[in-house]
């Protein structure tokens, strides 16, 4: 099978953590050590998130006196590619000797005239009074708003539209390669007026990303990999449950947080729709059993998946 992993961000820095590099290596290791049977039966593509280390590296950005301006989000999404992709990389050949690994810095191509560049949504980097939010904003030309009690940026959201490297990355799996790449959704790049690509100061989201690449790969199946056990219906109410079989229809009824499983449902949704294969929502430490059938929320047209042993 060939198989499209999203990790999501809390493998790298779990909750309440400080994005620390060597407690992040750590992190990333105890995972590795998850996907690593997958890669040893099936072709694996590795894509991941990157939100609290571009927040970090924007901070730096902001506040380093030898730059005229801070560095452009593009740049600072390449940067935590880099970062994360070395991670993965060496924790992938160690767990796997002899097997050929590659990590990847990829653009993600993106419509200029979406319509999230004229109403910025997406909260990065750090939190500020307003008046310090303000002045910032109008130094650097930043959108900002109100975050609780607090003011962050905000940057465009666009849908991302496809991976600019799918074929090289194909070509890779096809030689039998484990596959790192679109990390953080990828860098965002439009076409301009000449057909040229250039970055945006734009965050695009890493699940819809990974969807998008896992059609364009022919995958199997996705795994979108997070910290809670399945999708929950009417989370937080006293009739919450779980999901662990449905279908693309019946989640579209169901209604989930814009700013955490929502992203990850739509994805998974249009995954399913597009191809008629599989999506799955779950922990990293159960991957194979999601990809089994036997944990985590499985999104397939009729609400069944046979054990990957029979396919």
């Amino acid at each position: 099978m060939r198989v499209v992993v999203a990790l999501g961000g809390n493998a790298l820095v779990k909750r309440g953590q400080t994005p620390d590099a060597e407690l992040q290596r750590g992190n990333v290791d105890r995972a590795v050590r998850s996907l690593a049977p997958l890669a040893e039966r099936h072709e694996l593509i590795i894509t991941h998130g990157n939100g609290p280390q571009v927040g970090v590296l924007a901070l730096e950005s902001v506040n380093d006196p030898n730059l005229t301006r801070p560095y452009p989000l593009d740049t600072i999404g390449a940067e935590t590619q880099g970062m994360i992709g070395y991670w993965m990389l060496q924790a992938l050949q160690n767990a796997l000797p002899g097997r050929q690994v590659m990590a990847m810095i990829n653009q993600t191509l993106v419509s200029a005239v979406d319509p999230a560049f004229q109403n910025p949504t997406k909260f990065v980097g750090q939190v500020y009074e307003r008046e310090e939010a303000e002045k910032l904003a109008s130094e650097y030309g930043w959108t900002v708003r109100p975050d609780g009690d607090r003011w962050r940026r905000v940057v465009p959201s666009p849908r991302p539209q496809r991976v600019i490297e799918t074929r090289l990355i194909r070509e890779l799996v096809r030689l039998g390669t484990v596959v790192v790449c679109a990390g953080g959704g990828g860098i965002p790049v439009f076409r301009n007026d000449v057909g040229r690509l250039e970055g945006v100061e734009a965050v695009v989201d890493k699940d819809l990303t990974a969807a998008v690449l896992a059609e364009s790969m022919d995958a199997d199946a996705l795994l979108i990999l997070t910290d809670v056990p399945r999708v929950m219906r009417g989370f937080g109410t006293p009739r919450q449950e779980e999901i662990t079989h449905t279908t693309p229809y019946e989640l579209r009824g169901e209604d989930f947080p814009a700013g955490s499983m929502g992203p990850k449902v739509e994805a998974a949704v249009s995954f399913v729709e597009r191809t008629g294969d599989m999506a799955a929502i779950g922990m990293i430490d159960q991957c194979e059993r999601i990809l089994e059938g036997t944990a985590g929320t499985i999104v397939t047209p009729n609400a069944t998946w046979p054990l990957a042993s029979t396919l």
